[in-house]
C-alpha cells in the first residue's frame, strides 16, 4: 500500500520515470502477495499506464502499452470491483483519455 501510493504522489508531481520504475519493482510483489484481483494491484497498474500516458516523452509504444494496461485492468476491476465501484470508473475515465492521446499521435503528419 505504501508503495501504491508513493507511486501515486509520484505520478502526480510530474516524475513519470520514478514512478514507472517504482511500480516495475513492486508489482510482481503485489501480485504474489494480495493476487492480480486486488485493488491495490489493480490501483497499482492504472498509476503505471497513467505515468506512461501522461508522460512528455512517451512513444507510441508507450501509448499503446497504456491502453492495453487499461484495458485488462479495467476489465478484471468491472469483474471483480463492479461497474460502479469508483477505482473501476477511474479506470475507464483514464482508458478514455489514453485512447484518445493515441489517436491524436497516430494521425501527426510525420515531420521531416
Amino acid at each position: 500500500m505504501t508503495a501504491n501510493n508513493y507511486a501515486n504522489l509520484l505520478e502526480e508531481l510530474n516524475r513519470y520515470e520514478e514512478a514507472k520504475e517504482l511500480v516495475r519493482n513492486t508489482m510482481p510483489v503485489a501480485r504474489r502477495v494480495l493476487g492480480e484481483s486486488h485493488e491495490i494491484t489493480l490501483r497499482m497498474r492504472s498509476i503505471y499506464a497513467t505515468a506512461l500516458r501522461r508522460d512528455p516523452n512517451a512513444t507510441l509504444d508507450d501509448l499503446r502499452e497504456a491502453v492495453t494496461t487499461y484495458e485488462e485492468t479495467e476489465r478484471t476491476s468491472r469483474r471483480v470491483l463492479g461497474g460502479a465501484h469508483p477505482t473501476t470508473t477511474g479506470i475507464e475515465k483514464c482508458l478514455g483519455e489514453a485512447r484518445a492521446v493515441l489517436r491524436a499521435r497516430e494521425t501527426l503528419p510525420m515531420s521531416a
